[in-house]
């Protein structure tokens, strides 16, 4: 018979390797490297200079964006 129990902590299992895998592989910041690499291509485009700060408060801004889309999508996700 199915025991709710043992399928819990196998997921549970499940959930932590996988973790771990992603954080091992570094995919957070692969995943950040894309998006900074967009952003410098497109920021390129603009003829306008822009300091520091505008650069670092811009990407915050449009990487927040991108992942607000992102997670948007996994919670629509069946």
């Amino acid at each position: 018979m199915f025991n709710s129990y043992q399928y819990s902590n196998s997921y549970d299992d499940l959930l932590k390797l996988m973790i771990q895998n992603a954080q091992q592989a570094e995919l957070d910041n692969q995943i950040l490297q894309i998006v900074e690499q967009f952003f410098e291509k497109e920021l390129s485009k603009e003829s306008r200079p822009f300091s520091r700060p505008e650069r670092t408060r811009l990407f915050q801004q449009v990487t927040k964006a991108i992942f607000a889309d992102v997670l948007g999508k996994i919670d629509g996700a069946k």
